[in-house]
């Protein structure tokens, strides 16, 4: 019959993933663990099974050989439970950290198989959390949901059958508990399901808020917005707050009234068993087995019931991950991509049209181009003309909506991802610092590069002079995002990685926009080295750092209104030299 409950469907999905294709790999282990689990769970039976000699055999009937017998399996018992179940925490929790590291690296690694529309839709605060704290939420499927269903499963089934063992008739007025704890374990479970995805949402919105306020915090001071950013920041905390606070409430609810419920029934059982001790239908020995392992028995119920809520909050966290893992990129590579080999290093637009998603204007419209091979375009215009643009798609961020760019003639649509992006070189204005040293920093722009060869791109770039001066040179860590660098020094690193990448094609995004003019000229000079036998691609504001350009090209609103070399746009008297008029080549 089909499944009328989609959110028990759900579920079920989520399970039989996570047991396909994250916990399979680790059976040999799980198969131990159940076995300690079984042990554990036989021994807590054994444990009050023996109340019945002890009491009958020992204090009842004096028998005085009994005695260090019943001592002894007394001591084994527990001596093998306390064995058994730091053994199969021990074997479940290594599962559990490694199902999770496995979750944590497939969605990382996914999420460098997606293109930049991806990254711009999702904020980055957003993506930690989801990597960080829902994937930590899902250890307890693991982890507590191994041992916690499987211990305490058994533990009830081992101390059921001791119960029916002593009495059956006792155990058929027990079992009318049953129905009543677990249907307000699945009510409860349904609601905390829901609570649980929304505090994982709202957990990304503050981490996403963290995150920002921590990389502005210098505009922050300098607007004086500590106030706000307080008040923004401590609203989201409140939020997530009162969302556990209500979780905690939720997970909880039932306690009292299955207590008061187990205390009617522990009462009725004392005074049904009274009067069988009494018409000598049971030894006080049994009755005691009885109640011990009816106590015992409801000590798991409770963790199951608990255990049930940890999952539902647990699963409501694997839905977010899972949703993240099974996400695909819009850019997406042929079957069977060609390799691109670069002869001529030629680029070609023809009638590009494109634009961002979510955006009603284009960012380009019918865009056609030739970048020649070894020569210098340069693209300018104001801010939004779609310069950038033409970076992003010759790097294959995003798509054309139609038209085609065109590397040695070759359609980068055909071409392999990594094969296309090995035979470029950027350099932005955004400039991007890791969290390590100058040399590594550096050397992201070929991993493979000898010390020797570093040192060389970092004079090119004329940045060997101040790394040197810094108090261990080029082994000097630099801070989260290069926080102890001024903007001309990451940008001298920026295009340092650029002359180390020794690529064909070369994309100058405002590369020298940080830079002071005395800095900027002797960039100039070793850009001007770079870009021979190179096709480069220049934006630029300041004109002067375009007039030796080969061609310019003049973008207004996605469309190339004039293109041409400095001298023949200042004599057309166009849009281009209004610009250079205006002040704009300063």
């Amino acid at each position: 019959m089909p499944n009328n409950n989609p959110e028990k469907a759900k579920t079920s999905r989520i399970a039989a993933r996570l047991i396909r294709h994250y916990l399979s790999p680790y059976f040999g282990l799980l198969v131990l663990a159940i076995f300690f689990m079984i042990v554990a769970a036989a021994m807590t039976a054994v444990a009050a099974g023996l109340m019945q000699p002890v009491l009958d055999d020992v204090l009842y009937g004096r028998k005085e050989d009994l005695i260090l017998p019943v001592s002894f399996a007394v001591f084994l018992t527990f001596t093998v439970r306390g064995v058994s179940t730091y053994l199969h925490t021990i074997f479940v929790n290594r599962i559990g950290q490694n199902v999770v590291s496995d979750i944590q690296r497939a969605l990382f690694n996914n999420f460098m198989t997606l293109d930049m529309a991806f990254f711009h839709n999702n904020p980055s605060g957003q993506l930690v959390s989801r990597v960080m704290s829902d994937v930590n939420v899902m250890r307890s499927v693991v982890s507590e949901g191994l041992t916690g269903l499987g211990k305490n499963l058994f533990t009830l089934i081992f101390l059921i059958a001791l119960m029916v063992y002593q009495d059956w008739q006792l155990s058929l007025f027990v079992f009318c508990v049953f129905p009543v704890v677990s249907g307000s374990v699945i009510l409860i479970g349904r609601k905390l399901r829901k609570v649980s995805r929304t505090i994982q949402s709202e957990m990304g919105i503050l981490s996403s808020l963290l995150l920002q306020t921590f990389q502005g915090i210098r505009l922050i001071k300098a607007y004086g917005m500590e106030a706000h950013e307080k008040q923004k920041v401590g609203a989201a905390i409140v939020k997530v707050r009162d969302l556990n606070i209500k979780a905690v409430r939720l997970s909880n609810v039932a306690v009292p009234i299955n207590e008061a419920i187990v205390g009617i029934i522990f009462g009725g059982l004392i005074i049904y068993g009274g009067y069988q001790v009494l018409n000598d239908a049971i030894t006080p020995g049994g009755l005691a087995a009885f109640l011990a392992a009816f106590a015992l028995t409801f000590e798991p119920m409770k963790r199951l019931a608990k255990l049930n809520n940890s999952l539902q909050m647990a699963f409501g966290a694997a839905e977010r991950v899972f949703e993240m893992i099974d996400t695909q990129p819009e850019i997406i590579e042929k079957a069977q991509p060609q390799t691109l080999q670069v002869v001529r290093p030629e680029i070609s637009f023809d009638a590009v049209q494109f634009a961002y998603a979510r955006t009603e204007d284009a960012a380009l419209k019918d865009v056609t181009f030739k970048a020649h091979a070894g020569e210098v375009t340069a693209l300018v215009g104001s801010s939004g003309g779609g310069k950038t643009t033409i970076i992003n798609l010759i790097l294959r961020f995003y798509d054309p909506r139609s038209g085609s760019v065109r590397i040695d003639g070759n359609d980068i649509r055909d071409i392999s991802l990594s094969s296309l992006r090995e035979n470029i070189a950027l350099v932005s204005q955004d400039v991007t610092i890791f969290d390590d040293t100058i040399i590594e920093n550096i050397r992201f722009g070929d991993p493979k590069a000898k010390d020797e060869d570093v040192i060389a791109a970092a004079k090119a770039a004329a940045a060997d002079d101040f790394i040197r001066a810094l108090p261990q040179g080029y082994n000097t860590a630099v801070g989260e995002n290069g926080v102890k660098l001024s903007g001309g020094q990451k940008q001298r690193l920026s295009i340092a990685r650029a002359i180390l990448r020794n690529a064909p094609i070369l994309l100058l995004d405002e590369a020298t926009s940080a830079l002071d003019n005395e800095a900027e000229k002797s960039i100039q000079e070793a850009l001007k080295l770079l870009q021979k036998d190179r096709t480069t691609i220049v934006i630029a504001h300041r004109l002067t750092t375009v007039q030796e350009a080969d061609q310019i090209l003049v973008l207004d609103r996605g469309c190339v209104i004039e293109q041409g070399r400095h001298d023949a746009l200042l004599a057309s008297d166009g849009v281009y030299a209004r610009m250079y008029k205006s002040g704009l080549r300063e």
